[in-house]
């Protein structure tokens, strides 16, 4: 590599972190992320709960089942991509 090269990178470095980096603003995500989630269950309080299925009738089932639903994609398609992926130099030959 050259000197130009190792200049950009420890430039790079010593610059300072970008928005989503700053302690601040992650702190405030959690709390973001908490405030949504308390406010997806305030209305399980309010609702009259006609169920259709066995367990459709817990308080916070729904909450629940969307997590495990988002959970069970992610965990999918990192296998899919697993599965998926080629070496670095697929395309070189």
């Amino acid at each position: 590599m050259n000197k130009q090269g190792q200049g950009e990178i420890m430039s790079k470095s010593s610059e300072s972190p970008g928005f989503f980096e700053k302690p601040g603003t992650i702190k405030l995500l959690w709390v973001l992320l908490y405030a949504v989630c308390v406010f997806t269950l305030v209305p399980e309080f309010f609702l009259e709960r006609h169920p259709h299925f066995t367990h459709d009738h817990y308080f916070g089932f729904f909450a629940v089942l969307g997590f495990v639903a988002c959970a069970l994609l992610i965990i999918i398609a990192k296998g899919i991509g697993f599965v998926l992926k080629k070496n670095e130099d697929y395309y070189d030959v």
